[in-house]
């Protein structure tokens, strides 16, 4: 199997160059209105936003930086097909102007446009970034009526564009059924609060582009893209930042496009690419091995086996489930990347055991 990953220098206002209909997945995190580190670039958008800010009105600046926003949503919905999903992991934002602290509800505001431009709203995640720092706590401590609770989520809001995804021929259905997750996985994915992935650990050197990027866990996006597409899908990310939502479509054998206003990210991106081969191998082994570990402690019998692997699974659903591994990345023109993937072995459940020694 091959993939294709495209990186576009530009500015995700205007995706001219992305057909209508021809995305299946977004998953992005954009920058947050009214947080502090994103003030110049929405500036940089729109003038009157520095003006807002100057003069400390925060509602009319809040507005005008969503209005920036506005305008990817709407390239997105463009670009999307039909049952396409897009997922924004978006934090709200607690600010203080002229002496008034408030809270911005990000979230909120991206979702109620989203609905007027025809999105279907599904049920959301709240990542819990939970923080046991002696000084987390917000306003007067222990003293009523002044103390604000602490911030420690950010949302994954999921949409849908009009109806539910439609798989039609007896391939479209059995690339559906190859990229199946494990029953335990569902349970813990699914579930609307998650609490078992950390937030990623910024390694920039450049103090500028540590400022620019709100980077999220390769975990995340990984995650996201295996719930939402199926083997073969393109993944659209229209702020790819230091180049996470690319890798995770490498990782999971997906077509992606990377589309990002700042090139100064380019050799970083190229870096953590030329790293993601042993990252695949380790994540699939991880998913093998804890799938191994929940078949040899489960209570109750387990009727299905893979037909690829010869493990034992919970459901019909996961008989054809396979896992591929990234065999080569090539270079096919300026940021333009092929990712040749190959089919896990049969042997891996003996490879797992002899990688877990």
């Amino acid at each position: 199997m091959k993939t294709t990953h495209k990186i576009l220098y530009q500015d995700a206002r205007d995706m001219g160059e992305i057909n209508s209909g021809s995305v299946d997945l977004m998953v992005t995190s954009p920058p947050y209105p009214m947080i502090e580190m994103w003030d110049e670039i929405f500036s940089q958008q729109n003038p009157k936003i520095k003006k807002a800010l100057e003069e400390k009105k925060g509602e009319i600046a809040f507005e005008l930086m969503h209005k920036e926003l506005d305008k990817v949503w709407s390239e997105v919905y463009r670009t999307l097909k039909v049952g396409g999903i897009a997922c924004v992991n978006i934090g709200d934002a607690t600010r203080s102007l002229n002496g008034k602290f408030q809270i911005f509800p990000n979230h909120a505001r991206i979702t109620n446009y989203c609905l007027g431009l025809g999105f279907h709203s599904l049920p959301s995640v709240l990542w819990v970034k939970e923080t046991n720092s002696p000084n987390k706590f917000m306003g007067s401590g222990m003293l009523p009526v002044g103390a604000y609770v602490t911030l420690e989520h950010e949302h994954i809001l999921i949409l849908r564009k009009e109806d539910k995804r439609d798989f039609k021929t007896k391939e479209e259905k059995f690339k559906r059924l190859e990229s199946a997750f494990f029953w335990e996985e569902r349970n813990i994915w699914f579930s609307d609060k998650w609490r078992d992935v950390k937030g990623a650990l910024q390694k920039l050197n450049n103090k500028k582009l540590r400022e620019r990027s709100g980077a999220y866990p390769l975990e995340l996006v990984y995650r996201l893209i295996n719930m939402f597409s199926v083997y073969g899908d393109t993944v659209l990310d229209p702020f790819l930042g230091t180049g996470t939502t690319t890798l995770g479509a490498m990782a999971s054998g997906r077509n992606s496009i990377g589309i990002e206003i700042d090139n100064n990210f380019d050799g970083f991106i190229k870096k953590r690419i030329n790293e993601i081969m042993p990252l695949v191998k380790e994540r699939n082994f991880e998913r093998i091995k804890a799938h191994l570990d929940f078949v040899k402690n489960h209570e109750k019998e387990i009727k299905y086996k893979s037909s690829f692997y010869g493990f034992e699974v919970k459901t019909r659903q996961e008989k054809d489930i396979k896992f591929y591994h990234v065999k080569g990345i090539n270079s096919v023109e300026n940021n333009i990347f092929e990712v040749l993937h190959e089919e896990t072995p049969i042997n891996l459940e003996e490879e797992v055991k002899i990688q877990s020694n």
